[in-house]
């Protein structure tokens, strides 16, 4: 698993139990995949499809840091299938897991558009390339 990015627990971001709010995990979850998506398969019009069961483990407090783990799955014609961990930067321990993201690729109409990408290709490679 690599862990892409960190976010810092905020006031703003809990519940009224006084914990990190599900839905406010899941926007960065999604902001996230769909960064790494659209990165991974270099087209902008790359949306999120489909999501498996979300599977709360632990919680996080005000002023706990996470951690976003995104792996890729596998490519198909016009998506790019991966999964997801989120967990507490200090402690460890899960938050959350998510075993199946489906993100496609778009064209200028909205329609499924064929990527050509088969396998991660890392920055340092691309630049390579150039």
């Amino acid at each position: 698993m690599r862990f892409h990015t960190r976010k810092w627990v905020k006031p703003e971001d809990l519940n009224p139990n006084g914990s990190l709010f599900g839905g406010r995990l899941l926007q960065w979850i999604d902001e996230e995949v769909a960064l790494y998506a659209i990165i991974q398969l270099e087209i902008p019009k790359t949306v999120t499809k489909f999501m498996s069961e979300i599977d709360f483990v632990s919680s996080a407090r005000q002023g706990d840091i996470i951690e976003i783990g995104i792996d890729v799955v596998k490519f198909g014609r016009t998506s790019i299938t991966l999964n997801c961990t989120v967990r507490n930067k200090l402690t460890r321990k899960d938050i959350i897991t998510i075993d199946k993201i489906i993100m496609v690729s778009l064209d200028d109409k909205g329609n499924p558009v064929a990527h050509g990408k088969t396998e991660i290709e890392y920055v340092k490679e691309r630049l390579n390339k150039q």
